[in-house]
């Protein structure tokens, strides 16, 4: 499972999708999948990482990582999560530009503040 998650490059390393693994961040077929876990022609995997919710239909099986089009040729995702995904992205954007940002640097007071929200100090 780790091994075909990197080379269809949903995780730069093999590491960190053992480790999505791990978590449970990574179902295949409705169950969640350990990074050991055989990868057949036909699964449905649920993927969770930082670019979002996938949910993706296994079309090949490689454990080499290739260049990203390749990548692409291993896997097709589902019409639902990309209209997800992409609503979620939207929402992103939309929330940014109703963030507040402060006008200039923080004051003596502030950056004493932020230090110890950070837990630094």
């Amino acid at each position: 499972m780790d091994k075909w998650l990197w080379a269809a490059r949903f995780f730069k390393s093999r590491a960190l999708a053992a480790r999505a693994c791990g978590l449970n961040r990574i179902q295949s077929n409705g169950q969640p999948a350990k990074a050991a876990r055989e990868v057949h022609i036909g699964d449905m995997l649920q993927v969770s990482n930082d670019g979002g919710d996938f949910q993706v239909e296994v079309l090949q099986l490689s454990e080499v990582r290739g260049p990203a089009v390749v990548a692409q040729t291993l896997y097709r995702e589902t019409e639902e999560s990309r209209e997800q995904r992409l609503k979620v992205e939207a929402e992103r954007k939309a929330m940014r530009q109703f963030e507040q940002l402060p006008a200039g640097r923080p004051s003596k007071r502030d950056r004493g503040k932020i230090i110890r929200f950070r837990g630094r100090g």
